[in-house]
């Protein structure tokens, strides 16, 4: 394959440029075929980001939203940078997009990062030195910073202040850097897990709670405007009842669901549409997947329906104990599916009624 080179052609001497050869002609319009150009009808096809931009469009949690309205608004009167931020809860609920939207309402830069990524102290300091007045650092899974780290941001968050150790041994002396005055948002889903200096330095500490199925059902059908899909109001409530109350699932449902109208029907979702799709999916009507229904049917059939210890549904499932109860548990637990008790998990009534199962019948307790 011939290479094209960006300089001036030579010209006779008349100025004229040189007539190229038919073989030089040939080469390059076989070079210009295989470009790896996007055809007129792939152009425009990618997908917008679902995620809101502003808090206009961030669907749900009102209570969080006029906390932080007021705070924003508070800081933009006296001209100062927004108070650092803790949101805690379930994964999925929107954390990394808040930060990002309030960047937004603040009319700064943001920059996004996770714990695990700051391993080394120069990780953070890079970070924190590049910050410019009113950015906001966003840090996602903060419980698991290392212990070194956390002692860097302690001084950072107070006093904007980076403290760096140069030397060792008798020679060692510590150098204070002034940093600009920013923002830090951290996100984590175990709250309990955060050390006690580093929580209450935070200025604001919020919980993100679960969505309502009408709150999600129009989630649904923003992303499905934004995704361009066809959808009907009752298509939108069917993947909504089975998102387990967090956004996240409820649009990773819709592009299943969108996939499984685009081949199998005309492409419309609507409530049966929806309903098939879900049910080729495994997802049934309370949100439940597989793995759900194995956990309660192994409870149920195997043990009587508990108290069975973590470690024995663990074995029973094949999944493992951390998985069962960081994932599965607190769902089951919050729609009354299941039941922690000092001698292990039990299954409830309605967990029976779910699955298809006679309720035992109600004993008097001998305790």
């Amino acid at each position: 394959m011939a290479i094209i080179s960006s300089k001036k052609q030579p010209q006779d001497p008349n100025g004229q440029p040189k007539k190229q050869s038919q073989e030089s002609v040939k080469a390059s319009v076989d070079e210009e075929l295989l470009q790896p150009e996007a055809a007129i009808d792939e152009q425009g096809k990618q997908e917008e980001s679902i995620r809101p931009q502003r808090f206009a469009d961030y669907i749900g949690q009102k209570d969080l939203k006029d906390v932080l309205d007021i705070a924003i608004k508070a800081a933009k009167s006296r001209g100062e940078v927004l108070d650092h931020l803790l949101l805690y809860g379930p994964p999925g609920l929107g954390k990394t997009t808040m930060a990002m939207i309030l960047a937004s309402e603040m009319g700064v830069n943001y920059k996004i990062t996770s714990a695990p990524a700051l391993e080394r102290p120069r990780d953070i300091v890079g970070l924190l030195v590049n910050l410019k007045p009113g950015d906001i650092l966003f840090v996602d899974e903060i419980h698991r910073l290392s212990r070194m780290t956390e002692e860097i941001l302690y001084p950072a968050m107070e006093d904007y202040r980076l403290d760096i150790t140069i030397g060792k041994g008798s020679s060692a002396r510590i150098r204070s850097l002034p940093l600009a005055k920013f923002t830090l948002v951290g996100a984590t889903t175990r709250v309990g897990a955060l050390t006690s200096p580093l929580r209450d330095r935070f200025g604001l500490v919020q919980k993100l709670r679960f969505y309502e199925v009408d709150e999600l059902s129009k989630i649904v059908l923003r992303t499905a405007q934004l995704l361009q899909t066809p959808i009907t109001e009752d298509g939108a409530t069917e993947i909504a009842r089975r998102s387990r109350g967090t956004p996240r699932i409820a649009n990773r449902l819709l592009k299943r669901v969108r996939d499984y109208a685009e081949v199998k029907t005309s492409g419309e979702i609507n409530e049966s549409v929806a309903a098939e799709a879900l049910q080729l999916f495994q997802v049934d009507p309370c949100g439940l997947d597989w793995t759900d229904r194995k956990m309660l049917s192994v409870i149920i059939e195997q043990f009587n329906g508990g108290p069975v210890g973590l470690e024995t549904i663990a074995a029973a499932t094949g999944e493992d104990t951390q998985t069962i109860e960081e994932v599965y548990e607190p769902y089951l637990m919050q729609i009354g599916y299941l039941s922690r008790t000092p001698r292990g998990r039990t299954a409830t009534t309605a967990a029976y009624k779910h699955l298809g199962f006679k309720p035992p019948n109600e004993q008097l307790s001998l305790l």
